[in-house]
């Protein structure tokens, strides 16, 4: 079955909310003590949660009507969103190392894109 563009869609919408939710674990884990109870009352870890749920909710929906192969590695797309992310919100450098393999991420995911339609 081909791959369908509402499944590109959704799995692209999935690494957006996965990539939002690790920043959310990262502003968590900024705060994070040992005790349980504070975890618990987390609401950045909490958010970081509902999130990474709401996206593999996402993705089981753009399976269903999608090529498992290559709808899978567009979710290396998370380490963009993620280098992005982090620049702005931990203002991370975004050195020519991470530019190169922003690049090869994206180069592969399109190569895997195009192979897979028959």
């Amino acid at each position: 079955m081909k791959t369908r563009i509402s499944s590109i869609i959704l799995v692209l919408i999935c690494t957006i909310f996965t990539s939002i939710g690790q920043v959310f674990y990262k502003f968590g884990a900024n705060k994070l003590t040992l005790n349980f109870m504070a975890i618990l009352t987390n609401y950045e870890l909490i958010i970081g949660l509902i999130l990474y749920g709401t996206s593999a909710l996402l993705l089981i929906i753009a399976l269903k009507n999608g090529e498992l192969s290559v709808l899978y590695p567009i979710i290396a797309t998370s380490y963009i969103w993620v280098s992005i992310l982090s620049s702005i919100f931990f203002l991370e450098i975004i050195n020519i190392y991470k530019i190169i393999g922003i690049i090869f991420i994206m180069v592969g995911v399109t190569s895997v894109g195009i192979g897979g339609k028959k």
